[in-house]
């Protein structure tokens, strides 16, 4: 009986800390928002990853899309980013809007993203000017 309660809690203790990790790693892509981080953001894309910058969209590998966002937040340096809609329908695959605020104008955002082995990446990404 009490190997099951130490097997338990151990379960219970390390179970939980994989949970908010997640939710960690998805919180640090809006912060890397909020910062207009592109090399953060970078961290959590995928492979390749699906973008659409005003209009200037397609797959991009992780080292060309993070170029193009470098561009973007230095032409659109972020003053605020906020959530504003998020839909987890599945336990893998979420996707969240998000404005972000700049001096040189309003755009929402569209993220996607996976749970890929307990590692959230970022595959699809979304500036739209609003």
């Amino acid at each position: 009986m009490f190997i099951l309660s130490i097997l338990l809690s151990f379960f219970l203790h390390f179970g939980a800390a994989g949970v908010v990790s997640q939710a960690d790693s998805v919180e640090t892509i809006f912060a890397a928002l909020d910062r207009g981080s592109s090399s953060d953001l970078a961290e959590y894309f995928d492979s390749s990853i699906q973008l659409n910058v005003n209009g200037q969209q397609g797959n991009y590998s992780k080292n060309q899309a993070e170029q193009v966002l470098k561009e973007f937040f230095k032409k659109n340096p972020p003053t605020s980013f906020s959530v504003v809609y998020k839909s987890e329908n599945s336990t893998s695959l979420s996707s969240y809007v998000g404005d972000y605020q700049s001096n040189g104008g309003s755009y929402k955002v569209f993220l996607k993203v996976i749970d890929q082995k307990q590692q959230v990446r970022l595959y699809s990404l979304e500036f739209v000017s609003a």
